[in-house]
C-alpha cells in the first residue's frame, strides 16, 4: 500500500514557500522541480498571516494561483496549516495567549510558536483558519496530505501561565478523580505538601529547591497532551471537512525530550519525522540512523516520510557546518533504508530575509550552479529508480527500551549524579550494536517483545510494575535481556519501587544493589576483566545472579560488576558502571551471542548495512561512511547503476549502492 494515495514514486521534494517570493519567480521553481524530480512539496507551513491578514478576512487567491501551477505541472501537495506561526494580530488581541517561561517571563511574538498551548483563544483561531483551509481545498487535486502545525513542542513545549494552570488541574482531575488519590500519588505527606483544594495546585514553577517530582513528572505528560489536544482538533476538522486525504504532522523524533511520541503514534495517519545533523559530531551518521529507526519503531515497522532534513548546513546551530560533497546522498539513503519511503528537505529554495535564511536549501542563493543543486538532481534521478523499495519493510534483530517518561524522570532533580543522561546511554549501546551491523528496534517497554533474541534496557529508570512483570516473561520465555545501571528504580509516580534497588527488576537480574556509588567527576573504575568504567558503580549483593566481571578497583573493589542470571529458559544480563566504545561493544556481542544471533559480518565498522524486504524481494543497502572502499558479499542487480551483481559489489569510499538480492 502506497505511504501517500496518489504518489506513486518515492516523495522527494521539501518545504515550498511561495508567499516569499513574486509570483514570476514560481513559474521557474515549477520548472526546477520538474529537472530536479521532485513530486511533493509542502505548502503554507508559516503562511497564517498571508492567509489571514486579519481576524476573520482571508486571501486565498495566490495559494489558489499555486496549487492549481504545481497541480498542472505533476507535482503534488502536502497542505500545511500554518498554526504554528500565528500573526502578529493574535497576540495583539490576546496578549494573554503568549507564553510563560519556568520563571515567569512572559514571552514576545516575533517568533514562531509564540503562544500558550492550552490557551483558549489560540484553540478558536487555529480551528477558525484550518476549517477555511479544509473547507476550500477538499478536492483539489494536488493536494494528497495533510500537514497540521509545524514541529509541536519545538519551541513552546511547556507554558507556566494561569491558563496552563488551571488545564493542568483539569487535567489531573481527569487523571485522579480525587484530592486522595492524588496526594498518594505525588506523596505530599513529604515537605508538607498535602492538598486540601484543587485550586491549590499550580504548575511545578521555579521555587526555592527542588520541587516534587512526581509533579514535574504530571506535568510534562499534562504538556505532552496539551499538544497533542491541539492536534487532534486540526486532524479531526480535516477528516471530518476533507475526507480521503491522510493527516500527519511532522514529529522530531530522539532529539525532542518533550513529546512522548509513543502516545501520539497511533492518532496521525502517517509518520513523518524531521532530521537534522548534529554537524560537528564525528558520528552523527551513526545518530541519523538512530532516529530513523525509532522513527520506523514509532510507526509500528510501516513506512515514513522524512518531512525534513537538510542538503547541507542548518543556521541554528552554534557552528553550522556545511556538509561534505556526496554526504546529502548518503544522508537520503540511509533514511531510506531504516523505512522511509519519501525523502524531503527544509526547504526548496533559500530564503531572503528571516531568521533561516541562511539554512540550505535544495535550491541554493546561488542557484543552479552550484554543487548542492547538482547533488539535489542526482539524488532526484537515483530515486526514481528504487521506487520497487515503495512499500517494504525493515526487520531488526534487537530491540532497545525508548520511553519518553524514563527520559523526563531520570533527568529531574537531586538524582545520584548529574551525569545520569537518557540519550548518552541510549546512544552509546546503539552504537556498539550499529558497529556490529545489527539492526535495532526501539519498543517501550510494555510492547510485544517476543520476536526479539536479544532486549537492552539502557536507560530504564522509570519502569511500572506491569512492565517489569513483561520483562520476566520474556526472558523465563527464552529470551536474551541486558540491563544497564540505575534502571528498575521508581515506578510511573516516581516513587521508589519497596524492597531494595533495583526494585522492579531486583528478581529477574537475581541481585540486589546493596549502594549506589556515583563516582567522582573525571573518576575511573577499572575491572577484573581489563575493561574501565566511569560516572557510575554499585555495590551489589548476588542473589543467584552469577558474576563475569568484577571491580579491580574503586568504592566497589572486589566486588561484582557484571552479572548474569538465568530465569527460566532465559537469561538476563546487568552491568553497574558506565562502559564506553570497545569495552561496552564486548559486552553487547556477548549477549548477542548468547541470545543466538549470527557473527557480524566481517566489513569496516564505518560500513552501514540495512536490508528491506516485500513482495518483490530482500534489497540490501549499503551506505559507505569510510575513507576507503570495501566490498560486501551478496548477489543480483545493482539498482542505482543497474549492472548485475554476483558474489560482491564495491562500495566506493563515501558511497552508497542499493542490492536487489537474488
Amino acid at each position: 500500500m502506497a505511504l501517500i494515495p496518489g504518489l506513486d514514486a518515492i516523495a522527494y521534494g521539501g518545504d515550498y514557500n511561495p508567499e516569499q517570493w513574486p509570483e514570476q519567480v514560481w513559474k521557474e521553481d515549477v520548472e526546477l522541480m520538474r529537472e530536479a524530480g521532485v513530486n511533493l512539496v509542502s505548502v503554507g507551513v508559516f503562511a497564517w498571516s498571508m492567509l489571514e491578514p486579519s481576524p476573520g478576512r482571508y486571501d486565498f487567491g495566490w495559494l489558489d494561483r499555486n496549487l492549481d501551477l504545481l497541480h498542472r505541472a505533476g507535482i503534488a501537495v502536502d497542505l500545511a496549516t500554518p498554526t504554528a506561526a500565528p500573526p502578529p494580530w493574535f497576540l495583539h488581541r490576546h496578549p494573554d495567549a503568549a507564553p510563560v517561561t519556568h520563571d515567569g517571563t512572559r514571552l514576545g511574538g516575533a517568533a514562531r510558536q509564540s503562544f500558550c498551548p492550552s490557551s483558549p483563544a489560540y484553540a478558536r483561531a487555529a480551528a477558525g483558519i484550518t476549517e477555511q483551509l479544509a473547507r476550500r481545498y477538499a478536492g483539489h487535486p494536488a493536494v494528497v496530505l495533510w500537514h497540521a502545525h509545524n514541529e509541536y513542542g519545538q519551541a513552546n513545549a511547556t507554558c507556566w501561565c494561569p491558563v496552563s494552570a488551571a488545564a493542568f488541574r483539569d487535567w489531573l482531575r481527569g487523571r485522579y478523580r480525587d484530592l486522595d488519590a492524588l496526594n498518594a500519588a505525588w506523596g505530599t505527606a513529604f515537605w508538607s505538601q498535602r492538598y486540601g483544594d484543587w485550586a491549590e495546585i499550580q504548575p511545578p514553577v521555579l521555587a526555592p529547591t527542588a520541587v516534587n517530582p512526581a509533579q514535574q513528572l504530571d506535568y510534562a505528560r499534562f504538556s505532552s497532551d496539551a499538544h497533542l489536544a491541539n492536534f487532534r482538533r486540526e486532524r479531526d476538522l480535516l477528516h471530518r471537512l476533507a475526507p480521503g486525504v491522510p493527516v500527519t504532522t511532522n514529529f522530531m523524533l530522539a532529539n525532542c525530550k518533550n513529546i512522548d511520541y509513543w502516545r501520539w503514534a497511533g492518532e496521525v495517519d502517517l509518520v513523518a519525522n524531521d532530521h537534522y545533523l548534529q554537524a560537528e559530531r564525528a558520528d552523527n551518521h551513526i545518530e541519523l540512523a538512530l532516529c530513523a529507526d525509532l522513527t520506523r519503531s514509532v510507526a509500528g515497522g510501516r513506512p515514513w516520510l522524512l518531512m525534513e532534513h537538510s542538503t547541507s548546513a542548518v543556521s541554528w546551530q552554534p557552528r553550522n557546518v556545511a556538509k561534505e560533497p556526496g554526504e546529502l546522498r548518503r544522508n537520503s539513503v540511509a533514511h531510506l533504508a531504516r523505512g522511509a519511503d519519501g525523502v524531503m528537505f527544509f526547504q526548496w529554495r533559500a530564503s531572503r530575509s528571516g531568521a533561516e535564511k541562511f539554512h540550505s536549501a535544495m535550491l541554493p542563493h546561488g542557484g543552479t550552479g552550484t554543487r548542492i543543486w547538482r547533488e539535489v538532481v542526482e539524488l532526484g534521478a537515483e530515486l526514481g529508480r528504487l521506487g520497487v523499495l515503495r512499500g517494504t519493510t525493515v526487520t531488526a534483530d534487537v530491540a532497545l527500551l525508548w520511553d519518553w517518561e524514563s527520559w523526563w524522570g531520570l533527568e529531574l532533580d537531586w538524582r545520584p549524579s548529574r551525569e545520569l543522561a537518557f540519550r548518552e546511554r541510549q546512544e552509546a549501546f546503539y552504537e556498539a550494536l550499529w558497529r556490529d551491523h545489527r539492526t535495532v528496534d526501539f519498543v517501550h517497554p510494555e510492547a510485544p517483545l517476543a520476536s526479539y533474541p536479544l532486549v537492552v534496557a539502557p536507560a530504564s529508570y522509570l519502569l511500572t510494575a506491569t512492565a517489569a512483570e513483561h520483562l520476566h516473561r520474556y526472558v523465563d520465555g527464552g529470551g536474551t535481556l541486558l540491563v544497564s545501571y540505575f534502571s528498575g528504580i521508581v515506578d510511573e509516580h516516581d516513587a521508589v519501587h519497596p524492597g531494595g534497588h533495583p526494585g522492579a527488576l531486583r528478581d529477574l537480574l537475581g541481585l540486589t544493589v546493596d549502594e549506589f556509588l556515583p563516582l567522582p567527576a573525571g573518576a575511573r573504575v577499572r575491572l577484573d576483566d581489563g575493561r574501565t568504567g566511569d560516572v557510575w558503580s554499585e555495590r551489589l549483593v548476588l542473589r543467584g545472579a552469577q558474576a563475569l566481571a568484577d571491580y579491580a578497583d574503586g568504592p566497589a573493589a572486589g566486588q561484582p560488576a557484571i552479572t548474569r542470571h538465568s530465569s527460566g529458559r532465559g537469561r538476563a544480563y546487568y552491568v553497574s558502571t558506565r562502559l564506553t566504545g570497545a569495552d561496552l561493544a564486548a559486552l553487547t556481542g556477548t549477549a548477542a551471542r548468547e541470545a543466538g544471533l549470527p557473527a557480524p559480518v566481517d566489513l569496516p565498522d564505518t560500513m552501514e548495512l540495512v536490508r528491506r524486504r516485500g513482495d518483490a524481494g530482500t534489497f540490501l543497502i549499503a551506505v559507505n561512511h569510510g575513507d576507503t572502499d570495501a566490498t560486501v558479499p551478496g548477489s543480483g542487480v545493482e539498482l542505482i547503476s543497474g549492472a548485475p551483481v554476483a558474489g560482491g559489489f564495491r562500495v566506493s569510499a563515501g558511497g552508497v549502492r542499493v542490492l536487489h538480492e537474488s
